[in-house]
Protein backbone atom coordinates (compact mmCIF):
# COMPACT_ATOMS: atom_id res chain seq x y z
CA UNK A 1 0.00 0.00 0.00
CA UNK A 2 1.51 3.11 -1.32
CA UNK A 3 1.31 6.29 1.29
CA UNK A 4 -0.30 9.57 -0.10
CA UNK A 5 0.28 13.01 1.09
CA UNK A 6 -2.71 15.04 -0.05
CA UNK A 7 -1.36 18.35 0.85
CA UNK A 8 -3.82 21.36 1.10
CA UNK A 9 -3.91 24.96 2.78
CA UNK A 10 -1.08 27.39 1.77
CA UNK A 11 -0.50 30.92 2.28
CA UNK A 12 -3.04 32.54 -0.34
CA UNK A 13 -6.66 34.09 0.62
CA UNK A 14 -8.14 30.69 -0.64
CA UNK A 15 -6.70 28.50 1.72
CA UNK A 16 -10.14 27.24 3.02
CA UNK A 17 -10.69 26.22 -0.26
CA UNK A 18 -7.96 24.33 -0.62
CA UNK A 19 -9.22 22.22 2.38
CA UNK A 20 -12.66 21.63 0.36
CA UNK A 21 -10.46 20.09 -2.78
CA UNK A 22 -8.53 18.35 -0.78
CA UNK A 23 -11.62 17.11 1.70
CA UNK A 24 -12.84 15.93 -1.96
CA UNK A 25 -9.74 14.14 -3.24
CA UNK A 26 -9.33 11.91 0.32
CA UNK A 27 -12.70 10.92 -0.11
CA UNK A 28 -12.04 9.59 -4.05
CA UNK A 29 -8.84 8.37 -3.36
CA UNK A 30 -8.95 4.53 -3.98
CA UNK A 31 -8.36 3.02 -0.44
CA UNK A 32 -7.38 -0.37 -2.28
CA UNK A 33 -4.49 0.86 -3.85
CA UNK A 34 -3.14 3.83 -1.59
CA UNK A 35 -3.45 5.01 2.03
CA UNK A 36 -4.15 8.91 1.89
CA UNK A 37 -3.09 11.35 4.38
CA UNK A 38 -4.15 15.00 4.69
CA UNK A 39 -1.24 17.35 5.44
CA UNK A 40 -1.99 20.82 5.72
CA UNK A 41 0.20 23.54 5.30
CA UNK A 42 0.42 27.13 6.46
CA UNK A 43 3.50 29.30 6.99
CA UNK A 44 6.09 27.20 8.89
CA UNK A 45 2.94 25.17 10.50
CA UNK A 46 3.06 21.65 8.67
CA UNK A 47 0.29 19.21 9.99
CA UNK A 48 -0.89 15.68 9.36
CA UNK A 49 -4.71 15.52 10.55
CA UNK A 50 -6.24 12.51 11.24
CA UNK A 51 -9.66 11.73 12.71
CA UNK A 52 -10.11 11.14 16.45
CA UNK A 53 -6.20 12.07 16.53
CA UNK A 54 -4.38 14.89 17.68
CA UNK A 55 -2.97 17.00 14.94
CA UNK A 56 0.89 16.13 14.46
CA UNK A 57 3.66 18.02 13.03
CA UNK A 58 5.57 16.88 9.29
CA UNK A 59 9.12 16.32 9.72
CA UNK A 60 10.59 18.97 7.22
CA UNK A 61 13.80 17.15 6.82
CA UNK A 62 12.32 14.08 5.15
CA UNK A 63 8.17 14.96 5.34
CA UNK A 64 8.09 12.61 7.27
CA UNK A 65 5.87 12.26 10.86
CA UNK A 66 5.91 9.66 13.62
CA UNK A 67 2.66 8.30 14.65
CA UNK A 68 2.84 5.78 18.05
CA UNK A 69 6.04 5.84 18.04
CA UNK A 70 6.12 4.64 14.00
CA UNK A 71 7.51 6.47 11.31
CA UNK A 72 5.15 7.21 8.64
CA UNK A 73 7.21 8.71 4.82
CA UNK A 74 5.08 9.20 1.93
CA UNK A 75 5.66 7.46 -1.54
CA UNK A 76 3.94 10.23 -3.49
CA UNK A 77 2.66 14.09 -2.75
CA UNK A 78 -0.82 15.30 -4.12
CA UNK A 79 -0.27 19.03 -4.42
CA UNK A 80 -3.69 20.39 -3.98
CA UNK A 81 -2.84 24.09 -2.74
CA UNK A 82 -4.26 27.09 -4.97
CA UNK A 83 -1.87 29.61 -4.59
CA UNK A 84 1.93 29.56 -3.21
CA UNK A 85 3.38 27.83 -1.99
CA UNK A 86 2.05 24.56 -3.94
CA UNK A 87 1.49 26.95 -7.29
CA UNK A 88 4.31 28.78 -7.83
CA UNK A 89 6.84 26.23 -7.75
CA UNK A 90 8.38 26.28 -4.03
CA UNK A 91 6.81 22.82 -2.59
CA UNK A 92 7.72 21.21 -6.10
CA UNK A 93 11.46 22.74 -5.53
CA UNK A 94 11.50 21.27 -1.80
CA UNK A 95 10.13 17.80 -3.03
CA UNK A 96 12.53 17.53 -5.88
CA UNK A 97 15.16 17.76 -2.78
CA UNK A 98 14.30 14.70 -0.57
CA UNK A 99 13.06 12.89 -4.13
CA UNK A 100 9.42 12.81 -3.63
CA UNK A 101 7.47 12.57 -6.32
CA UNK A 102 4.18 14.77 -6.69
CA UNK A 103 1.44 15.39 -8.81
CA UNK A 104 2.34 18.50 -10.60
CA UNK A 105 4.24 19.98 -12.81
CA UNK A 106 7.79 20.90 -11.91
CA UNK A 107 9.66 23.76 -10.44
CA UNK A 108 10.01 25.89 -14.18
CA UNK A 109 6.45 24.92 -15.25
CA UNK A 110 4.98 25.84 -11.69
CA UNK A 111 6.70 29.09 -10.99
CA UNK A 112 6.46 30.34 -15.16
CA UNK A 113 2.30 29.48 -14.94
CA UNK A 114 1.93 31.23 -11.81
CA UNK A 115 3.22 34.49 -13.14
CA UNK A 116 0.67 35.17 -15.60
CA UNK A 117 2.40 37.72 -17.49
CA UNK A 118 5.66 36.01 -17.28
CA UNK A 119 3.12 33.10 -18.87
CA UNK A 120 1.30 34.56 -21.16
CA UNK A 121 5.16 36.11 -22.55
CA UNK A 122 6.22 32.73 -23.78
CA UNK A 123 3.15 31.11 -24.85
CA UNK A 124 3.25 34.35 -27.71
CA UNK A 125 6.12 32.79 -28.98
CA UNK A 126 4.29 30.00 -29.52
CA UNK A 127 1.33 32.01 -31.24
CA UNK A 128 -1.12 31.44 -28.93
CA UNK A 129 -4.26 34.23 -29.26
CA UNK A 130 -4.61 36.40 -26.04
CA UNK A 131 -5.65 39.88 -24.76
CA UNK A 132 -3.20 42.52 -24.90
CA UNK A 133 -1.62 43.34 -20.94
CA UNK A 134 0.96 45.12 -19.31
CA UNK A 135 2.41 44.19 -15.65
CA UNK A 136 2.57 46.75 -12.92
CA UNK A 137 5.36 46.30 -10.63
CA UNK A 138 4.82 47.44 -6.33
CA UNK A 139 5.91 51.26 -6.09
CA UNK A 140 6.00 51.77 -10.21
CA UNK A 141 3.85 55.17 -11.07
CA UNK A 142 1.04 54.71 -13.76
CA UNK A 143 -0.50 57.08 -15.79
CA UNK A 144 -4.18 55.85 -16.73
CA UNK A 145 -3.93 57.60 -19.33
CA UNK A 146 -1.31 55.82 -20.78
CA UNK A 147 -2.31 52.60 -20.10
CA UNK A 148 -5.78 53.33 -21.57
CA UNK A 149 -4.58 54.52 -24.72
CA UNK A 150 -2.95 50.91 -24.81
CA UNK A 151 -4.90 48.48 -23.49
CA UNK A 152 -8.80 50.50 -23.82
CA UNK A 153 -11.88 50.03 -21.56
CA UNK A 154 -12.89 48.23 -19.97
CA UNK A 155 -10.13 46.42 -18.75
CA UNK A 156 -9.18 43.63 -15.77
CA UNK A 157 -7.24 44.22 -13.02
CA UNK A 158 -5.60 41.40 -11.43
CA UNK A 159 -2.67 40.19 -8.80
CA UNK A 160 -0.09 38.81 -11.30
CA UNK A 161 0.86 36.20 -9.26
CA UNK A 162 -2.41 34.77 -7.53
CA UNK A 163 -3.51 31.34 -7.31
CA UNK A 164 -7.13 33.03 -6.41
CA UNK A 165 -10.09 35.18 -7.09
CA UNK A 166 -8.92 37.97 -4.76
CA UNK A 167 -8.07 41.54 -5.74
CA UNK A 168 -9.31 41.41 -9.30
CA UNK A 169 -11.83 43.92 -11.01
CA UNK A 170 -12.88 44.32 -14.35
CA UNK A 171 -12.57 48.68 -14.65
CA UNK A 172 -14.89 50.34 -17.02
CA UNK A 173 -13.74 54.09 -16.29
CA UNK A 174 -10.60 55.67 -15.93
CA UNK A 175 -11.26 56.76 -13.02
CA UNK A 176 -11.23 53.98 -11.25
CA UNK A 177 -8.16 52.40 -12.53
CA UNK A 178 -5.49 53.59 -9.36
CA UNK A 179 -8.00 51.94 -7.03
CA UNK A 180 -8.16 48.89 -8.84
CA UNK A 181 -4.52 48.60 -8.87
CA UNK A 182 -4.11 49.39 -5.49
CA UNK A 183 -6.68 47.06 -4.52
CA UNK A 184 -4.79 44.21 -6.57
CA UNK A 185 -1.36 45.38 -4.40
CA UNK A 186 -3.09 44.01 -1.48
CA UNK A 187 -2.77 40.20 -3.08
CA UNK A 188 0.72 40.70 -5.18
CA UNK A 189 3.72 42.71 -5.51
CA UNK A 190 3.00 43.12 -8.90
CA UNK A 191 -0.12 43.16 -10.59
CA UNK A 192 -1.12 42.90 -14.65
CA UNK A 193 -3.62 44.92 -16.36
CA UNK A 194 -5.68 43.49 -19.20
CA UNK A 195 -7.65 44.14 -21.91
CA UNK A 196 -11.55 43.25 -21.51
CA UNK A 197 -12.60 40.88 -24.97
CA UNK A 198 -16.22 40.27 -25.18
CA UNK A 199 -17.00 36.88 -25.45
CA UNK A 200 -18.30 33.37 -23.99
CA UNK A 201 -15.66 32.23 -21.12
CA UNK A 202 -14.91 28.32 -22.14
CA UNK A 203 -12.25 26.74 -19.55
CA UNK A 204 -11.22 22.94 -20.45
CA UNK A 205 -9.45 20.58 -18.19
CA UNK A 206 -6.85 17.93 -19.12
CA UNK A 207 -4.73 14.92 -17.97
CA UNK A 208 -1.82 13.54 -20.23
CA UNK A 209 -0.46 9.92 -18.55
CA UNK A 210 1.65 7.83 -20.60
CA UNK A 211 0.18 7.06 -23.88
CA UNK A 212 -3.12 8.73 -23.24
CA UNK A 213 -4.29 12.07 -23.63
CA UNK A 214 -7.73 12.86 -21.80
CA UNK A 215 -9.47 16.06 -22.91
CA UNK A 216 -12.47 17.43 -20.65
CA UNK A 217 -15.77 18.17 -21.64
CA UNK A 218 -15.21 22.22 -22.38
CA UNK A 219 -17.50 23.93 -19.83
CA UNK A 220 -18.93 27.33 -20.52
CA UNK A 221 -19.03 29.76 -17.70
CA UNK A 222 -21.94 32.52 -17.14
CA UNK A 223 -21.69 34.74 -14.15
CA UNK A 224 -24.38 36.65 -13.12
CA UNK A 225 -21.54 38.89 -12.07
CA UNK A 226 -19.28 40.83 -13.80
CA UNK A 227 -17.25 38.20 -14.23
CA UNK A 228 -16.05 34.83 -12.95
CA UNK A 229 -15.72 36.36 -9.30
CA UNK A 230 -14.85 34.43 -5.97
CA UNK A 231 -19.09 34.54 -5.31
CA UNK A 232 -19.44 33.47 -9.07
CA UNK A 233 -16.89 30.34 -8.50
CA UNK A 234 -18.06 29.24 -5.07
CA UNK A 235 -21.53 30.72 -4.19
CA UNK A 236 -22.92 29.15 -7.03
CA UNK A 237 -23.79 32.76 -8.91
CA UNK A 238 -22.74 31.58 -11.86
CA UNK A 239 -24.37 28.75 -14.54
CA UNK A 240 -21.73 26.27 -15.58
CA UNK A 241 -22.66 24.65 -18.81
CA UNK A 242 -20.80 20.75 -19.65
CA UNK A 243 -20.47 20.26 -22.11
CA UNK A 244 -20.51 23.66 -23.63
CA UNK A 245 -23.07 24.27 -26.41
CA UNK A 246 -20.37 25.35 -28.82
CA UNK A 247 -20.12 24.31 -32.21
CA UNK A 248 -17.67 20.88 -33.24
CA UNK A 249 -15.37 23.37 -34.58
CA UNK A 250 -15.49 25.74 -31.52
CA UNK A 251 -14.30 22.58 -29.30
CA UNK A 252 -11.66 21.07 -31.62
CA UNK A 253 -10.56 24.70 -31.54
CA UNK A 254 -10.13 24.42 -27.62
CA UNK A 255 -8.49 20.95 -27.56
CA UNK A 256 -6.18 21.75 -29.94
CA UNK A 257 -4.90 25.04 -28.11
CA UNK A 258 -4.72 22.99 -24.74
CA UNK A 259 -3.14 20.38 -26.05
CA UNK A 260 -0.40 22.55 -27.51
CA UNK A 261 -0.64 25.04 -23.98
CA UNK A 262 0.05 21.28 -22.66
CA UNK A 263 2.99 20.21 -24.25
CA UNK A 264 4.72 23.60 -24.51
CA UNK A 265 4.55 24.57 -20.96
CA UNK A 266 5.24 21.09 -19.77
CA UNK A 267 2.82 19.92 -18.30
CA UNK A 268 2.25 16.91 -15.97
CA UNK A 269 -1.09 16.20 -13.68
CA UNK A 270 -4.60 17.25 -14.23
CA UNK A 271 -4.39 21.20 -15.24
CA UNK A 272 -7.13 23.38 -16.53
CA UNK A 273 -6.54 26.17 -19.32
CA UNK A 274 -9.09 29.40 -19.21
CA UNK A 275 -10.13 31.04 -22.64
CA UNK A 276 -12.40 33.89 -23.93
CA UNK A 277 -14.09 32.51 -27.35
CA UNK A 278 -14.95 35.59 -29.73
CA UNK A 279 -15.66 35.95 -33.12
CA UNK A 280 -13.82 32.29 -34.24
CA UNK A 281 -11.01 33.27 -31.98
CA UNK A 282 -9.95 31.60 -28.88
CA UNK A 283 -8.26 34.15 -26.25
CA UNK A 284 -5.83 32.46 -23.86
CA UNK A 285 -6.80 33.46 -20.06
CA UNK A 286 -4.75 31.95 -17.83
CA UNK A 287 -3.82 27.79 -16.40
CA UNK A 288 -4.18 26.59 -13.52
CA UNK A 289 -1.44 23.46 -12.17
CA UNK A 290 -3.71 22.80 -9.11
CA UNK A 291 -7.22 23.53 -10.14
CA UNK A 292 -10.17 23.61 -7.60
CA UNK A 293 -11.09 19.87 -6.78
CA UNK A 294 -14.32 20.72 -4.78
CA UNK A 295 -18.05 19.53 -5.46
CA UNK A 296 -18.74 22.85 -7.55
CA UNK A 297 -15.11 22.76 -8.95
CA UNK A 298 -15.33 22.65 -12.69
CA UNK A 299 -12.90 19.40 -13.29
CA UNK A 300 -14.41 17.44 -11.16
CA UNK A 301 -17.55 18.50 -13.43
CA UNK A 302 -16.14 17.56 -16.28
CA UNK A 303 -15.03 14.36 -15.00
CA UNK A 304 -18.85 13.29 -14.38
CA UNK A 305 -20.07 14.60 -17.67
CA UNK A 306 -17.28 12.24 -19.62
CA UNK A 307 -18.53 9.21 -17.78
CA UNK A 308 -15.30 8.74 -15.47
CA UNK A 309 -15.09 9.03 -11.88
CA UNK A 310 -12.53 11.18 -9.72
CA UNK A 311 -11.26 8.11 -8.30
CA UNK A 312 -10.07 6.68 -11.55
CA UNK A 313 -8.57 9.42 -12.74
CA UNK A 314 -6.43 10.39 -9.48
CA UNK A 315 -5.33 6.69 -9.82
CA UNK A 316 -4.05 7.24 -13.35
CA UNK A 317 -2.19 10.33 -11.76
CA UNK A 318 -0.50 8.70 -8.67
CA UNK A 319 0.09 5.33 -10.75
CA UNK A 320 1.34 7.91 -13.69
CA UNK A 321 3.85 9.40 -11.23
CA UNK A 322 4.72 6.89 -9.22
CA UNK A 323 5.76 4.69 -12.41
CA UNK A 324 8.07 8.09 -13.95
CA UNK A 325 9.46 8.35 -10.46
CA UNK A 326 10.76 4.84 -10.56
CA UNK A 327 12.58 4.94 -14.22
CA UNK A 328 14.03 8.23 -12.79
CA UNK A 329 15.69 6.39 -10.21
Amino acid sequence: MKNIAVIAGGNSSEHEISLQSANQIMSAVDRQKFDPFLVVIKGSKWIVKQDGKAEINIDKNDFSFTDCGKKITFDCAYITIHGTPGEDGKLQGYFDMIQIPYSTCDVLTAALSFNKFACKSYLATAGICMPKAIQILKGEKIDPNDIVKNIGLPVFVKPNEGGSSFGISKVKSISNLQTAVDEAFKEDKSVIVEEFIEGRELTCGMLKVADRKLLFPVTEIISQNEFFDYDAKYNEQSEQITPANISEEAAHLVYDVSSLIYDKMRCRGLVRIDYIYSRGKLYFLEINIAPGMTAHSLVPQQIGKMGETLSNIITMQVEDVLENHAVCM
